[in-house]
């Protein structure tokens, strides 16, 4: 037990993250078995980290880390180690990678029942489906997400500044007021395409090639979020890394699945559940009609978010593309997203708001009902709305 309070007095200690995630505030501490989940690469190590090094010193043992990618830990399982953990003095256990132990949910609930002064922090993968896959862990489990970087959390790391995030009606209802008070500090737009670019995931803040590390992440995403936690066969890998790039570079707006039914010698229904389990896994978004749902198909496919816009060389993206991808991504944290008419740069939000994403600002425009979320826009008026503001909904 000394190593693992070695190391975990070690990353505590040389956890220097530039930036509070505001998830932080939302989680009730208070809980006894607390899920977080997210996409591969968006920080999830470094918040259960940060959590540690906020609330006990990194000598106080009462508080411990590990990953169960530790061989002693996959050996003798979590129950085990949490019971041992928890007769010398442990109170809080934060579990990274939860997965990559077999019956981890079965082993969470016996942990609950049995050491009941214990909590347990844990971290996982997006496409596990805590409540749904896991009757067992129902009524004790909360579960959380954690997304990759907001724009304004990417302003706040570049320039130092503290901006407050918005409501979408607030945003709606004083856009100009506060587009005025923001840029009164910065601008904005001279960060826009760089976040756009390589802002997402909090690795950009490390040495290292940040296209090759997220073109790692990627292959994690499928190789290790999908065909492990999802229980598929070695063998469909290939399909699915194919699935995705043509997804992503057909330039189709609407996705063809007869067509990539043929091109991938699979039947519909296994496309548009593998289709599914990109999404899941956050590599890709679903946009539907409203009315429409899975296993229909989707009336848009976009990536999860535009830094994986720039992966796919020689494939490049124009820029509406990059502006939907990057108006639907912030949008998607606390609202739902729909296609609206024929248009491919309309959406529908929450049923209540038509928004159509534009380049360029125009004055018959104030006469529509339609809100408009428009790039070349530093301050807006009216029913057109700089398209950077909506990076502070989170």
């Amino acid at each position: 037990m000394d190593s693992f309070f070695r190391t975990h007095s070690y990353l505590i200690s040389h956890n220097g993250t530039p930036i509070r995630r505001d998830l932080m505030d939302e989680i009730n501490w208070n809980d006894r078995l607390i899920g977080i989940k997210g996409a591969r690469g968006v920080g999830k190590t470094t918040f259960l980290l940060q959590y540690a090094k906020e609330r006990f010193s990194p000598e106080d043992r009462t508080c411990l880390y590990i990953n169960t990618n530790n061989f002693y830990v996959q050996n003798v399982g979590i129950t085990e180690f949490a019971t041992e953990f928890y007769n010398n003095g442990g109170k809080v256990l934060l579990i990274d990678q939860v997965y990559k132990q077999p019956d981890w949910s079965a082993q969470l609930r016996e942990c609950y029942d049995k050491l009941p002064g214990l909590k347990i922090v844990f971290t996982g993968s997006p496409v596990m489906r805590l409540k749904e896959e896991n009757p067992e862990l129902n009524g004790i489990v909360k579960s959380y997400n954690l997304r990759g970087f907001s724009f304004r959390e990417y302003l706040q790391v570049m320039t130092g500044m503290v901006f407050p995030k918005f409501s979408l009606e607030d945003i709606i209802e004083h856009h100009t007021e506060i587009a005025n008070t923001i840029m009164a500090q910065v601008d904005p737009k001279e960060h826009l395409q760089d976040y756009q670019h390589h802002g997402y995931y909090p690795f950009f803040l490390s040495r290292g090639c940040y296209s090759e590390k997220l073109l790692n992440t990627m292959n994690m995403m499928i190789e290790v979020d999908i065909l492990l936690v999802k229980q598929i066969e070695l063998k469909y890998l290939a399909k699915i890394k194919q699935l995705f790039y043509l997804l992503t570079t057909s330039g189709s707006i609407v996705p063809n699945v007869s067509q990539l039914s043929v091109e991938l010698e699979m039947s519909r229904a296994t496309v548009m559940r593998y289709i599914k389990y990109l999404m899941e896994a956050r590599l890709v978004n679903m946009v539907y009609a409203k009315g429409d749902q899975y296993p229909k198909k989707p009336a848009r496919v976009l990536l999860h978010n535009t830094n994986l816009m720039y992966s796919f060389y020689p494939r490049t993206f124009d820029s509406q593309d990059i502006h939907e991808t990057f108006f639907c991504n912030a949008l998607w944290k606390d609202h739902q997203v729909f296609k609206h008419g024929q248009q491919p740069c309309s959406f529908n939000i929450d049923g209540k708001y038509e928004f159509k994403i534009v380049e360029h600002p125009s004055k018959l425009k104030n006469k529509s009902k339609t809100l408009f979320a428009v790039n070349h826009c530093a301050v807006g008026q009216g029913n057109q709305i700089p398209l950077w503001l909506f990076g502070f909904l989170y």
